[in-house]
Order: C-alpha cells, then structure tokens, then sequence
C-alpha cells in the first residue's frame, strides 16, 4: 500500500488496551467469541513469554494417562488460572502475543511488515534517509514500530523512526491531522523532545527524532539497556531501586511544567508515563505528542476508566503523573490502584502528591490540577535553571479543531465509565443475590410465602363455611355478603396473622 493511499473503507479502529479475559470451556463450541486451544498452543504462548523473566503458572506435560476425567478437570483448573494471571497482568495483557492468542480475528495482521511498506514508500520520496536496523518490539504498543535510521551524509549519527497506525479516539479531519503533525518539528521546549521530521497520511503518521543513548525514564529506574524488548526490560526486574529525592523533585517538577504549558495550549496529551520521557543529563524531556493526535489510547486507560471523576485530559495526565511518581520513588509501579496505604518514602512532602492521585479519596474525588501539584511541598522550591524559551504556535482553526477533538475523546471516556459502573452494579447485585446469606433470606422468604398461603386457604374455607350456615339460618342479612359493602377475600388476607 502507498502511504499516501486511503485507508481501506470501514476500517474497525480496535481499543488495544481494553484488558481481555479468557474462560476455559469444556465443549469445543465453535461459536463466536470461542476459539479452540490446544494445551501445545499454551506451551507455545508461554514458551515466547520466557523472555519476561517471570515464573508463569503453566500446568506441566503429561503423556500417560492424559485423557482421565479427573485429569481433565485439573489441567482446565490449571489453564483457566494461567490465563487468568496473564490477562490481570497490565504489560502482558496489552502484549502483542497474548492479544494474538486470545482474539487472532482481531490481531491476525503482521503489523511490522505493514508498517516496512509504508516506511519504504516515505524512502522513495525522501531518499536521504536510510534505516540501520529495526528496533524490534521495544515499545508496548501493537500497532507502533520503531527503526534506527541514519542521515545518509551524515552517517554516524543516529535517528529513531517510528511509524502509528490509527487509533479509536481519531476525531480530526484527515486535513487537521496531517497538518497538526506536520507542525511538530516547530514544537520548541526545554521539557519537550524535539521532532525532527513529521508527516502523515489519512491512515498513519511517520516521525523521527534523534536516538537518545541513555534511553527513557522508565530504563534509568529499571538499569534497562535502551534497545531491548519492552517485555525483557520492564516485566520482571532484577533489582527494585528508586530514584534519589532531588532527582524525583527535579524530574517532576520539569514534567509539570511541560503538562502546564500543553494544557495552556489546549494541546491534549495523555499519554504521561515513565517510557514516554527520555533523559539528556539532568533534564526530562516528554515524547510522543503525536499520540493524542493519531487517537492512540493511553497506557494507563484501563486504571482510570475506572474512575468516573478522571473524565478529562488534564485529569488523566494528572493521574497518570501519579504513577510516574510513583514509579520514581519505588523502582516498580504500584501492585493495584488505588493505592490504600504507601511505603515509606524518602519525604512525606512525596507521600503527600502520591495521597493526591492515586490515593481512594482521589480517585473518588477527582484530581488536583496541574497548578496545585506545583504549588505542593514537593516542586514548589526547585529551580529551573533553562534559558530556552517555550515556542509552539497552533494557528487559531487548528485550535478549536483541537478543543472539538478533546471533546470527543473525553466524551468516549466518560461513556465508558458509565458502562463499566454499569456492569460493576449489576455484577454486584448478581454476585449478592447468589451469595449464601442472600439464599438462606430466600428459603426463609419461601417458607413464610408458603405458611401464608395455606392460612389464606383456611381462612377463605371458614369464610364460606360461615357464610353457608348464615343463610341457612334466620336469613339475616351479612357483611360477608352484602353487594353495598363487599369486602375482597385479598383484604382479609393481607392482614391475616402468618
């Protein structure tokens, strides 16, 4: 495909960080949303995910006596939890083998040599540039490839190209997009990684920049080597360290700022975690702007679509700022979120930041802006020592294009979180309506039902016994049965002792 060529019509733009979730069958039901696995397809998933370093719980081979029934029983119990530990694992969940092997209608397409087609179609234009290697599977994105290039008159120096696809919350026009990107490279910021070259079609958009030897954040606090498998670095690591104090206060300060002024802007970003900030000697630099505009979902979409007051950009990358946080100060990220109670730290001024955003008040609250958080303990005493002056000028039609797009981005979030409240209440109510208090309330419920109704029968029997030997008698005119005042059997009943 040239990449100038539209997308195919009807093209689905998938979630990828929706998490999936796996239920063993019994049955080979060939119906949808049910695929067949053998357990050689399991060793061959678990086999690949060997590269994490991670002990994965795949019940072992059996050769005698695999088809008993109790056998069967134990290795689908074995299975459903080995599925069950890799979709509750966030890196794994959104890898590209796990994805591949839980929906392969979905993630069948060899996105690495899609993305090479389109990368040699941009050569053929631009015949400077000239790739050196592919950077294989170093981010966590399905549908984001990265190349090392070099300048062919300047061959020692090194470039990362990396090529997107689109994603689900792409509200621009192809028009607004392809020039939003295209304005990249004029991006200046002492806290932005600059842009060296842009361009985009309708279905894609290509960037390079230079390559940073030091690699990102996320590879200092991990002691990771920059061009090694996202799952290598960052799924098990060797040693949990965190970062120095001042290091923390300085970086967050720097990475506060650089959400300020895109949020001064109306610049949506979204996109704040440690693999998305890259290090030149002391100072943080954010990438991937691009992201928001291609309409990638964030690393961190899962956490906060579950908290119905992070419904806006400024919120999520609050939010997710909170994660950086923490990951900065405890080597690792947090096991769940929200985060009940924190490990010591090296202030209290970084448990007070870490309360704001990721503590259950905040998270049922809201969060703090941008501001307060520079205005906290923790930030407000550092200072920056650039002499490099912000330059980023949005033409006023790409900025109401933009404040559209925000919109429409945060309206998908919000109604996402109202179907997951949704399905959390009625997930709550199943599971107490089925649980063994709630039957034994219903078992007492029936029997007084059922002692109810045999006293409604005896009464109703005495009432017409009563009313046969009344007219039998003097003749006299009854209650029971006069038209003027008629008095329902049901009346009688309801306040008929149980």
């Amino acid at each position: 495909m040239a990449f100038m060529e539209k997308p195919p019509a009807g093209k689905v733009l998938l979630d990828d960080t929706v998490p999936l979730t796996a239920a063993i069958e019994a049955s080979q039901s060939l119906q949808s949303h049910t695929i067949v696995r053998r357990y050689s397809d399991f060793d061959l998933l678990n086999n690949s995910l060997q590269i994490t370093g991670l002990s994965l719980p795949l019940p072992p081979k059996k050769l005698i006596g695999n088809m008993d029934r109790e056998f069967i029983a134990e290795r689908q119990k074995g299975l459903q939890n080995y599925l069950n530990v890799i979709t509750t694992n966030h890196i794994l969940s959104n890898c590209e083998l796990v994805k591949k092997f839980l929906d392969p209608n979905n993630y069948s397409a060899n996105y690495t040599e899609i993305a090479l087609q389109q990368v040699s179609m941009f050569f053929r234009s631009e015949p400077k540039w000239e790739v050196v290697e592919p950077l294989k599977d170093i981010g966590w994105r399905i549908r984001k490839k990265y190349f090392l290039m070099k300048i062919k008159n300047q061959p020692k120096e090194r470039l990362v190209l990396s090529w997107a696809d689109l994603g689900p919350d792409k509200y621009l026009s192809d028009k607004d997009f392809q020039c939003l990107i295209k304005l990249l490279p004029s991006c200046l910021h002492p806290y932005i990684f600059r842009v060296t070259f842009a361009t985009a079609n309708e279905s894609s958009a290509l960037l390079i920049r230079m390559f940073n030897e030091k690699g990102t954040l996320k590879d200092l606090i991990y002691k990771a080597k920059p061009k090694d498998p996202f799952l290598r670095k960052y799924c098990n690591p060797k040693k949990i360290q965190g970062l120095e104090l001042q290091q923390i206060k300085t970086y967050g300060r720097q990475i506060l700022e650089v959400l300020k002024f895109l949020h001064d802007k109306g610049f949506p970003y979204g996109h704040l975690h440690a693999s998305n900030v890259v290090l030149e000697g002391d100072t943080c630099r954010l990438l991937d702007l691009e992201n928001s505009l291609l309409g990638l979902p964030s690393f961190y979409r899962s956490y906060f679509s579950q908290f119905r007051k992070i419904n806006t950009l400024e919120s999520v990358d609050v939010f997710c700022f909170g994660h950086l946080l923490y990951e900065m100060t405890y080597g690792r990220p947090p096991d769940s979120v929200p985060v009940d109670s924190f490990p010591p730290a090296p202030s209290m001024a970084v448990v007070a930041v870490l309360e704001s955003t990721l503590s259950c008040e905040a998270c049922k609250n809201g969060m703090p802006t941008v501001s307060r958080l520079l205005q906290m303990p923790l930030f407000s005493d550092v200072l920056l020592t650039t002499s490099e002056k912000p330059q980023f000028k949005i033409p006023t039609k790409l900025k109401e294009a933009l404040r559209i797009a925000k919109e429409c981005i945060e309206k998908r979030l919000i109604e996402e979180q109202k179907q997951i409240h949704q399905h959390r209440r009625l997930t709550r109510a199943q599971s107490h309506h089925g649980s063994e208090e709630e039957r034994k309330k219903r078992k007492i419920l029936a029997r007084k039902k059922s002692k109810r109704s045999a006293v409604e029968n005896s009464e109703e029997h005495s009432a017409k016994y009563s009313n046969s030997n009344n007219s039998a008698g003097s003749g006299a005119s009854s209650p029971l049965t006069s038209p003027s005042s008629p008095t329902p059997p049901s009346t009688a009943v309801e306040h008929a002792p149980f």
